[in-house]
């Protein structure tokens, strides 16, 4: 095995080693003296590797070639803050596998964050890409206090020709940031409530293209939701704010549905798109027959396009997207939901709940510069945003002063053609929210 460091590696284990050990403490007193020791790290990090592809095992190196396996090892400050977990801070190792093209083929990251409300969090985060047509993620991840995720995703459209494209997407989870502010567009912050939201479930649906543009999608989605008390001190537990028969599904729930989709895409890449349109119309009706807690149906329309210019380094993003929940007593997490790192980037996760939403984004990546950090070859971009959106019971109901507006600002690193890092922050009437995390939100 070669490598290539440029530094002393059992010095930088040590100092790993130190680092890490430092977090509960600093985190809790000084995120400055915090972000300096893991900036440290970072600098003293880095190491590429060369390793015979043999010795390699082959979830993390698909092909066989003569040409050893490049390995990059990047360590990585892990800061964060949103509105509903606060405060997070860590440190994470990304250990990148690149094929004979030198594209990422692998990548594995483990971490270890402590966050005031859930103690110390070991993740381990992995994602393959065999094939362009098939690539595997797996997220392990246990905190100390109440906090889990464990997830499993599969994307694979090597059948059929290429034609017919499965996702399966299993999960058992633990959240105990959750909130809940009331019904309607304007649900004051005062009637803020936690939870912890325990959820178990899978989704899975099949797409067979029609023709060069168009798929068909039908899938199934089981999740089973417990309702606890949260992790959050100081802010109300669900339960004790809201009458029990006011919230449905506030003692938990259970859904089994159906799904029915029509596609139409031109965009050049499923993850990381520079041009093209998208459209897609879904039918989802759940059954209380099927092993559901109650019988509802939901109606879904999303629509976006990029626009690029000067060889792509400009992109102009749109997305507009209308959801609208109809049945009776429809658990309150399966009702239209908008806020978080994917709808409205200024507020947490699940602000505003009623019966449907209208949302429209509109989204400027600026590719600043192309650079090559630890031979790995990264866009750098720049991407102020606007994010617009309001739930009401139906459209017709829309009122133009209960819309939020949340204009905000994302900084992206993309290696293409398949990782994306990202780091959005939005401004709304709650004040500032950041949001950090991998894929583009939408």
């Amino acid at each position: 095995m070669l490598t290539n460091c440029g530094v002393d590696t059992r010095r930088s284990r040590v100092i790993n080693i130190y680092t890490m050990s430092k977090i509960r403490h600093i985190a809790g007193n000084s995120l400055i003296q915090f972000t300096f020791y893991l900036l440290f790290t970072l600098v003293l990090g880095g190491c590429t590797s060369y390793i015979q592809q043999e010795k390699v095992p082959n979830v993390f190196a698909s092909y066989s070639s003569a040409i050893p396996v490049k390995l990059v090892t990047i360590p990585l400050p892990v800061i964060a803050s949103s509105p509903n977990e606060g405060i997070t801070g860590g440190a994470l190792t990304a250990l990148l596998f690149h094929n004979k093209n030198d594209e990422i083929d692998a990548l594995v990251a483990p971490q270890v964050n402590y966050n005031a409300n859930f103690g110390v969090t070991t993740t381990v985060y992995g994602a393959f890409y065999p094939t362009p047509d098939r690539n595997i993620e797996i997220d392990l991840s246990q905190s100390t206090k109440i906090n889990d995720d464990y997830d499993f995703k599969l994307r694979d459209k090597t059948y059929f020709d290429k034609k017919l494209e499965v996702n399966l997407s299993t999960f058992v989870f633990s959240d105990g940031s959750a909130r809940f502010f009331g019904f309607e567009a304007k649900s004051p912050q005062q009637q803020e409530t936690n939870y912890t939201d325990k959820e178990v479930g899978f989704n899975l649906s099949a797409g067979y293209d029609i023709g060069r543009h168009y798929q068909v999608i039908l899938g199934e989605r089981y999740r089973d939701v417990e309702i606890e008390p949260g992790a959050v001190k100081g802010i109300p537990y669900i339960k004790d704010e809201f009458g029990k028969s006011a919230v449905p599904g506030i003692n938990g729930f259970a859904t089994h549905a159906e799904r029915i989709s029509l596609v139409y895409s031109t965009l050049d890449s499923a993850i990381a798109p520079t041009f093209g349109g998208f459209a897609k119309v879904t039918v989802e009706p759940a059954f209380k027959a099927l092993g559901g807690t109650s019988n509802f149906r939901r109606y879904e329309v999303e629509t976006k396009g990029f626009i690029p210019l000067d060889n792509a380094s400009y992109i102009s993003v749109f997305r507009l997207m209308y959801s609208q929940t109809q049945g009776h007593r429809v658990p309150f997490l399966e009702q239209s939901i908008l806020g978080g790192e994917d709808t409205l980037r200024g507020y947490g996760r699940n602000r505003f709940i009623d019966n449907s939403f209208l949302l429209c984004n509109l989204e400027e990546r600026i590719r600043l510069f192309r650079w090559e950090v630890f031979n790995v070859t990264a866009d750098w971009e720049l991407a102020p945003f606007i994010d617009l959106g309001a739930v009401m019971d139906t459209l017709d109901k829309a009122r133009a002063n209960d819309f939020e507006f949340n204009p905000g600002i994302g900084f992206r690193a993309i290696v293409r053609p398949n990782i994306i890092g990202r780091v959005d922050m939005g401004i709304g009437r709650d004040g500032p929210a950041i949001f950090v995390g991998l894929g583009y939100p939408f």
